[in-house]
């Protein structure tokens, strides 16, 4: 348990409703709802409904535009000062993947149908050969991996090729890529993840899951993966040209409650933990050192469910931490000034 607590610099927000997914938009915390609304949580809340007839499914924060995908087919851009711009239209499809990328471009996968729209706002379509279920975009070139049934594709969307194609029987939820581009990682419908070296497409395997991984996080640096899905933070190293293989991975912030979110400092190796019964900690990596954020008197698995952590985002300096729920209840926590 942590030896010391960070509660008393956490403001409590209520956003109201299921929260998907937060960040920040600027300074100022953003959530994106179930129920179709962009709620702002700093000083008098500002509510958008960017979703008018329909629900949010998933949203990603560049820091400039909550980017969301819901049940309406619909893809809108949010800004923080409460203008929506509609990115896409796919007639009532559900929005199954999304990605967004700092120069302004957002990819989005409806079924097969994967499009991503540039800075310019031109728009290049790929049919992927089964539902995409993740996204992202690579941090070098304009290029998109999409994880799918039997593995992931990278994409260029301005060239005429063929996607790259990394192989692993399997469902692929989701995809993520290191800060320095030399691995692929994707979590799998079952209890595991799979990843490949990018540059010759050696596999990797990291197993022992008690449940699902649906989220992860990479340090600042690229040399560190931070994973839910366990009574524990999960992080296996990325330091060696083989990733993980050979070496096992370590534990942070180990409770009786399964891990539902992850969220490296973007500067620190300090990584922030959302549970599955509401509570969230942040721990140091270089000293294993555990800070609680915010606990929760509920024990009963049927109560704790409502309340499971459903988001967490650092500011982009890292001054800030927000989280929301399940139950719409969150928080922002100021880090102290040393």
């Amino acid at each position: 348990m942590p030896q010391t607590s960070m509660s008393q610099h956490v403001t409590p927000l209520d956003a109201g409703s299921h929260i998907v997914a937060g960040g920040f938009l600027g300074t100022v915390p953003v959530f994106a709802l179930a129920d179709g609304q962009v709620v702002f949580c700093e000083g008098e809340s500002k509510i958008v409904a960017a979703h008018e007839n329909g629900g949010i499914l998933m949203a990603r924060c560049d820091g400039e535009r909550l980017v969301t995908g819901g049940d309406d087919g619909r893809v809108v851009a949010t800004r923080a000062d409460g203008s929506s711009e509609l990115i896409a239209d796919e007639k009532g499809r559900w929005i199954d993947a999304l990605a967004v990328r700092a120069d302004g471009a957002v990819a989005w996968a409806a079924a097969k149908q994967v499009r991503v729209r540039d800075a310019k706002a031109e728009v290049k379509s790929y049919a992927a050969p089964s539902t995409v279920r993740g996204l992202c975009f690579m941090p070098k070139g304009y290029r998109l991996a999409l994880a799918h049934y039997n593995g992931v594709s990278l994409w260029f969307p301005n060239m005429a090729a063929a996607p790259e194609s990394f192989t692993w029987a399997g469902s692929h939820l989701d995809v993520t890529v290191s800060p320095d581009a030399r691995f692929l990682v994707s979590a799998m419908q079952e209890n595991a993840l799979h990843g490949w070296r990018v540059s010759d497409h050696k596999d990797m395997r990291m197993t022992g899951y008690p449940s699902k991984t649906r989220s992860f996080s990479w340090s600042a640096h690229g040399n560190w993966l931070a994973t839910s899905g366990a009574e524990a933070c999960i992080v296996w190293p990325f330091q060696s040209k083989d990733g993980p293989m050979g070496k096992g991975p370590r534990e942070c912030g180990v409770r009786p409650s399964r891990v539902t979110q992850v969220a490296f400092h973007p500067r620190s190796l300090v990584v922030a933990i959302g549970y599955h019964d509401g509570w969230v900690m942040i721990c140091r990596l270089t000293d294993g050192g555990e800070i609680l954020v915010r606990s929760m008197p509920v024990t009963d698995e049927s109560e704790a469910k409502d309340v499971a952590i459903s988001c967490l985002a650092w500011s982009a300096d890292g001054a800030r931490l927000v989280y929301g729920s399940e139950d719409g209840s969150a928080g922002v926590l100021d880090l102290p000034l040393s």
